[in-house]
């Protein structure tokens, strides 16, 4: 038997070669990738590179992102084409050049997440379609792409607005609590409140699942301590946790965060076996006589059952359908991706409209207009003034500010603008080395002064009605913007996301009037999965964003706007 000390010094040594062998990886190809070229700043840092110097950019203006203000300077000092440091002053391709990161994200096979990214999102969304890659990933895509199609989302509009006035009454109920409500307006934090809401809507239109995440008296269910394990989890970043994604072995080594991510994820697999062998059920309930499941009974079912029915259909070939296994693996990814970005987006609108109230008084006149509490979608779409409010709130604060892709093979990225490097050279193209990194700069994009001009840091929903030319080169799936990304990767779920944070506001800027209850220089900005609020003196740094809100009460509101305007161009979905 060999001892103990001899076995834990042959792993350690295993380990530490595995390390050394990365290491000169690295180093070679830093030294030897066409990056080592590009002009860019110095990295302050060896291990976080220039990501360190984000929190030393000063705020300077209301919907601010560090990040972007940082990035800014760049451009100012460097040109539209640079290099940063990432971790481990790893060299990344930073470029604004809208051909070249169309390029980029259109090749979704030669561009894909760095594999350090797929690590970790797998520990949170599970190896779905945000995780896998390549052929994969196509053939995931194209079988889920029916069930976020308009008519389906038209099916689940009814669950977005019962579940939106169920939390329009519950903040009622919260702000009648207070005896002062109806002058100064009652302090509540929206955003938990705003997250439950969205995470029984995904419950109930991803799976047909009932958190029940809005009634706070009940106890939550087991799924839902699962989901707040896996969040809670991820909040915090250690170097530990990036050498884990670098060096698989040290994935190997016990920790609290992983042992409480592995009980949540054996939670989550078993009731996520349940839900599918439910909705196989349910599938199978819609049988023909001669027992036969046909695609058109996939009409007005939730999302996951509309995949396993898609499974067990006999008219569709089986290249059009998912195994079990890959069924399952899309539970957790409706769960976090479903939940997440939706109620981030919605909390900076309202952010948004505590800052511009004539925007909220202008928004609440069209939204009042209409003569029901539970409009269409169709009808909902048509609203334009929500549409610009909701398409602004996206382009200055999207749920993420930024992503990465990694070159699978050697190439030479084309160029709207040429550039020069920092031996004075003029390229009209970017060569890259495989294993390149290049940062897609979506909030950056989004805000840049040359693309929406000089008050591009404003949010200003009337510059939907005419919007400058330069937008429309850029690669986005939807909105002349990278909010949703573009390409093959572009976000699937976008219409459910536009249609539900549609819904939302529909509902509660009807209801009440929202006023920032600190000042607008405490918030601040964090991002883990998306970007949320944050108060920049709370030493627990935990995202919230509390507001005076108070009803609104027709005729004693008054407002500067006598009419909405229609002039905002076709809303489309």
């Amino acid at each position: 038997m060999i001892p103990v000390g001899k076995l834990l010094l042959s792993v350690f040594a295993s380990v530490a070669a595995f390390g050394l062998w990365k290491l000169f990886q690295l180093v070679y190809h830093e030294i030897t990738s066409p990056l080592r070229h590009l002009p860019g700043p110095k990295a302050t840092s060896w291990i976080y590179g220039n990501l360190g110097d984000i929190s030393k950019v000063p705020y300077s203006f209301h919907h601010d992102q560090e990040n972007s203000v940082l990035h800014e300077q760049w451009i100012k000092e460097y040109g539209h084409t640079l290099k940063c440091k990432g971790l481990f002053s790893r060299n990344r391709l930073f470029t604004m050049d809208t051909r070249a990161i169309n390029h980029v994200l259109i090749h979704s096979t030669d561009y894909q997440k760095p594999s350090q990214a797929r690590y970790f999102l797998s520990q949170i969304l599970g190896e779905g379609v945000f995780f896998v890659e390549g052929a994969q990933h196509r053939q995931q895509r194209r079988i889920m792409n029916p069930a976020f199609g308009p008519a389906q989302i038209r099916d689940l509009t009814s669950i977005f607005f019962t579940k939106a006035i169920q939390l329009r009454d519950i903040v009622s109920s919260e702000v009648s609590k207070d005896p002062t409500a109806n002058t100064t307006g009652a302090r509540i934090d929206i955003m938990p409140w705003l997250s439950r809401m969205t995470l029984d809507v995904i419950g109930l239109a991803g799976f047909n699942y009932n958190f029940d995440a809005l009634n706070a008296n009940e106890k939550p269910n087991e799924l839902n301590e699962a989901f707040s394990t896996i969040l809670n989890a991820v909040q915090g970043f250690s170097i530990f946790h990036a050498l884990q994604a670098w060096i698989p072995p040290l994935r190997l080594i016990p920790t609290d965060r992983a042992q409480k991510m592995q009980v949540a994820q054996r939670s989550m697999a078993r009731i996520g076996n349940e839900l599918v062998t439910n909705a196989k059920a349910t599938a199978r309930a819609g049988a023909t006589e001669k027992g036969e499941i046909e695609k058109s009974s996939l009409h007005g079912r939730d999302l996951l059952t509309l995949l396993v029915t898609a499974n067990m259909a006999t008219d569709i070939p089986e290249s059009q359908k998912l195994s079990d296994v890959d069924v399952l693996a899309q539970v957790p990814t409706f769960l976090v991706v479903g939940n997440e970005s939706t109620s981030a987006a919605t909390t900076w609108a309202l952010y948004a409209m505590t800052l511009a109230p004539e925007v909220q008084t202008k928004l609440r006149e069209e939204l009042l207009s209409a003569d029901t509490d539970t409009p269409s979608m169709d009808d909902l779409m048509a609203l334009p003034y929500l549409d610009a409010v909701v398409r602004e709130t996206l382009r200055v604060d999207p749920p993420v500010p930024t992503t990465l892709r990694v070159a699978m093979k050697d190439d030479v990225l084309p160029l709207e603008k040429p550039f020069t490097d920092k031996n004075g050279i003029v390229h009209d193209g970017i060569r890259i080395s495989k294993g390149d990194s290049v940062f897609i700069p979506i909030l950056t994009m989004n805000t840049s002064e040359e693309l929406w001009g000089p008050d591009a840091h404003e949010f200003n929903p009337e510059r939907w009605r005419n919007l400058p030319e330069s937008v429309s080169h850029i690669p986005g799936v939807w909105g002349h913007m990278l909010s949703f990304l573009g390409g093959p990767r572009a976000c699937i779920g976008y219409r459910f996301s536009l249609v539900e944070m549609k819904a939302i506001l529909f509902t509660l800027v009807r209801a009440f009037e929202f006023e920032l209850a600190v000042p607008a220089s405490e918030i601040g900005h964090k991002s883990t999965l998306v970007q949320r609020p944050v108060l920049r003196g709370d030493p627990t740094n935990k995202p919230q964003l509390p507001l005076l809100i108070k009803p609104y009460q027709r005729g004693i509101a008054t407002s500067p706007c006598k009419e909405v305007s229609t002039a905002y161009g076709q809303v489309t979905l």
